[in-house]
């Protein structure tokens, strides 16, 4: 039990920081009903840079850890959001009365665009953080012995969503970019600069990925020019998840698929017996398939795992649906919980399989 809950602490320190990715795609979304496939490298973007201000500017050995981290982020916060401001300024706002596809196409050369250019300037290879960023603490609560930054990525994920939450019901800046949400019409016959909303969009929904970046660098000590697609997928998941368009579901998608991401790897045995037996039927066909010929029986194996797996899903999907429509839960659609299902299977699999 203790073991099952550092992973959920682990989950929610991951899931936080999908949850502020998630932010930007959700915002974007919302507001353009544009998919900003380019967000995620704007995250990796702003790993890169805290490690530049960091180690090639010495801020690190300027100051020390914690003022270090808090200044660099306010910094990369500041630099990523101009870059999310130009980058809807230059692939967006000429496209805004074309189709959704030409918006979309715009968007992955934004992503291959910036993907590349930190190759570039970086190299291809792995850059790490410095070791004596991360705090050396350790908590003791309830029997359980919890790091100090998983601590911090909590806390700070929390901050900045809770922050995120009272900013958007709270501000008339907040009530501009729910009506621009809304109706874009109706919004600027009532005054609101449109264009002007929508840039702070992307100057917010950007600022809030970089700082993730750096979460991400600092807790897991290591960072590559490909972490931006890996973490946006997950994040564009966690979106989904939660609602696309919806703020509040955003955060809570992003905590549920880090739970799942953490707690699933190390349970599968016990939550996804089907899933191990389709896994370990794949397993046999890879060690005993030699030659492009086929195995039989280890076919057979895989097939049935693959059915029982097919079958329970179904059941479960079943099961779910049933309890959604006899509870009234409307915060989840079907769509959700389908996707839910297939995320855990992925999960699984994975554990398994790679």
């Amino acid at each position: 039990m203790e073991f099952f809950f550092q992973q959920l602490l682990n989950g929610l320190a991951v899931g936080g920081i999908y949850a502020l990715v998630a932010l930007g795609y959700t915002m974007v979304y919302g507001v353009l009903k544009l998919i900003n496939f380019a967000h995620g490298d704007l995250f990796a973007i702003g790993a890169y840079l805290g490690l530049t201000l960091l180690v090639s500017c010495n801020l690190a050995g300027i100051l020390s850890p914690l003022p270090a981290v808090l200044l660099v982020c306010v910094m990369v916060a500041v630099l990523v959001a101009i870059i999310g401001y130009l980058l809807e300024r230059v692939a967006y706002r000429p496209l805004r009365h074309a189709g959704r596809l030409s918006a979309v196409v715009s968007a992955l050369g934004a992503s291959i665009f910036f993907e590349n250019a930190l190759m570039l300037i970086y190299g291809a290879r792995v850059y790490v953080y410095p070791d004596f960023l991360r705090p050396d603490f350790t908590v003791h609560l309830f029997g359980l012995s919890i790091p100090g930054m998983r601590i911090l990525i909590i806390l700070s994920c929390v901050v900045l969503m809770v922050a995120m939450q009272v900013f958007m019901l709270r501000t008339k800046t907040g009530a501009a970019i729910r009506a621009v949400a809304i109706d874009q019409g109706a919004a600027q016959l009532m005054g609101i600069n449109v264009n002007l909303v929508i840039s702070l969009v992307f100057l917010i929904g950007p600022g809030l990925g970089g700082v993730a970046g750096i979460m991400v660098g600092i807790y897991y000590g290591q960072i590559d020019f490909l972490m931006g697609w890996s973490y946006g997928l997950k994040a564009f998941i966690a979106a989904i998840l939660g609602g696309i368009g919806n703020i509040p579901g955003a955060m809570i998608g992003g905590l549920i698929l880090g739970c799942s991401r953490t707690v699933v790897a190390e349970f599968t045995f016990y939550l996804a017996i089907p899933v191990m037996v389709g896994a370990s039927g794949l397993r046999l066909v890879k060690y005993f398939l030699k030659g492009n010929v086929f195995a039989p029986m280890e076919l057979a194996v895989l097939l049935v795992g693959c059915a029982v797996a097919f079958v329970v899903s179904l059941a479960c999907i079943r099961f779910l649906m049933g309890f959604v429509r006899k509870h009234d839960f409307k915060p989840f659609g079907w769509y959700r919980i389908c996707l839910g299902i297939v995320v855990l299977v992925y999960f699984g699999v994975k554990a398994f399989v790679l």
